[in-house]
């Protein structure tokens, strides 16, 4: 397979958010929901064409690959797109009217992501990434007339450009010292070079730039503040689909260029997960908003994920994988529930769910499995998955790390259950039943299916994915 043809999936995603930019241009604003069903079933189309890849392999250059791994991540992306986009219809409705731009920046933001994880050059990395992060940063201050949008897109595309320059930096570094920006190239030099003061600026600044996009501490501040600012189906994208984007690039540039250094980040990687997991789901415990108290657990999974990266092997890239499909599932049911709340009463404070098991029980019960499972309790995708993770660190010997991330589980478990007790111990300040539209029930119950199938039979995921990472390590 030719070049231009192997590059059909990237072009029919850029297609189709100019078919939404369209669309939105050519109907009347009453007309908007029907943009999102436009941009919703166009990316589950796309997933399934996508998923037609998987035997597909072929370069283009040193530029872009396409491989098992580049394919699980369109698959993913494009469903993470989907869903947000799903959980988005009646919220853009409600409180967005006439949003149909907004449609075509999330499949934009999609269609970074595929990049990122495709390239296999530094710049054209870069270009995915850059094209994420625009988009969000108009989709994060996309409630214009809301001072909280509005200072959290501030800060955002601040503290954005600022780790943005840092991460150029790092990438003209690690150029000036291979003299290529094709991951194979670079590895090559690396393995034949000697560690040096520019070497260890080149890994430290690229992968703190590389941390600002995931959140992890202490490159984490604009995390709280963009979460509660943006509209809660963007947070949930922000915190989901974003962090899959910066580990799936991570995975790629670690695997096929900087593993002859990566002992020189060791140590550094290893010191930053107990401080992101230590920070976000301690700080959680202290939130009263149901969205900062989601971000703090978000960059709490981020320390999770960094166990992984810090333990680096075959077996750890697959553990990291699979942690990102549970918690995709589980973190994007809990956000759906705080979406279809907010929809229907406008409330964000944790003290407002008061008596939701008897106001919406399906709802109630979906968040309570979906906090289950980011604790990591049997059963669920996130026991599955965190033990995954685990296993791979011990076996690496990290066991310290690990003794840090089951204690801060149970961390996590306690603040989970504060919302809990609201939900099915504290009665209900309001009164009447919560309805969900059609697509966000049966949204619902896909990501909570999900959430238990993981967890009770993993085996074919972590078939999927052993088959998927196996390529960056050939």
């Amino acid at each position: 397979m030719n070049g231009l043809l192997l590059l059909l999936p990237e072009l029919l995603i850029g297609a189709l958010a100019f078919l939404v930019f369209s669309a939105d241009l050519l109907l009347p604003s009453r007309r908007a929901p029907l943009v999102g069903w436009i941009a919703a079933v166009g990316m589950l189309a796309l997933a399934l064409f996508c998923a037609a890849w998987w035997g597909v392999s072929g370069r283009v250059g040193d530029l872009y690959v396409v491989d098992r791994f580049a394919v699980l991540f369109k698959v993913l992306a494009l469903l993470m797109g989907a869903a947000v986009v799903l959980m988005s219809v009646d919220y853009a409705r409600r409180r967005l009217p006439g949003a149909g731009e907004y449609y075509g920046l999330i499949v934009f933001a999609v269609l970074g992501i595929v990049i990122m994880t495709g390239a296999t050059e530094l710049l054209t990395a870069y270009i995915g990434l850059e094209l994420l992060n625009f988009s969000l940063y108009v989709l994060v201050s996309y409630r214009k007339w809301n001072p909280k949008s509005n200072e959290a897109g501030t800060k955002y595309i601040l503290l954005g450009a600022l780790s943005s320059a840092v991460l150029l930096y790092g990438l003209s570094l690690l150029y000036g010292i291979a003299g290529t920006t094709s991951y194979g190239g670079i590895a090559a030099a690396l393995a034949g070079s000697s560690p040096s003061p520019a070497l260890n600026a080149a890994l430290v600044l690229t992968l703190g730039g590389l941390g600002f996009k995931v959140a992890a501490v202490p490159f984490h501040m604009w995390a709280p503040d963009a979460y509660e600012g943006a509209p809660t189906p963007i947070t949930a994208f922000l915190a989901v689909a974003a962090k899959a984007a910066g580990f799936g690039l991570l995975l790629r540039l670690v695997a096929e260029a900087l593993l002859p250094a990566l002992p020189l980040v060791v140590a550094p990687l290893a010191a930053i997960a107990t401080a992101t997991m230590i920070l976000g789901n301690t700080v959680a415990i202290r939130q009263r908003n149901i969205k900062r108290l989601l971000a703090y657990s978000s960059i709490g999974q981020v320390g999770y994920l960094l166990v992984g990266l810090a333990a680096f092997g075959a077996g750890a890239a697959e553990a990291i994988v699979v942690h990102l499909v549970g918690y995709a599932a589980a973190s994007f049911a809990a956000f759906l529930v705080v979406v279809i709340v907010e929809n229907r009463t406008g409330d964000e404070e944790i003290a407002d769910y008061a008596g939701l098991a008897e106001r919406a029980p399906f709802a109630a019960f979906a968040l309570t499995a979906a906090f289950f499972s980011l604790t990591g309790l049997p059963l669920l995708a996130g026991f599955v998955t965190k033990f995954a993770l685990f296993l791979a660190a011990a076996q690496a010997g990290w066991t310290w790390l690990v003794a840090i991330g089951i204690t801060t589980s149970v961390v996590s478990l306690y603040y989970y259950l504060m919302v809990i007790r609201q939900l099915y111990v504290v009665p209900p300040a309001k009164v009447g039943a919560l309805g969900m539209t059609a697509a966000e029930r049966g949204l619902l119950a896909v990501l909570l299916a999900a959430t238990i199938a993981i967890g009770v039979v993993p085996a074919p995921l972590f078939a999927v994915i052993q088959s998927a990472v196996a390529p960056l390590f050939s």
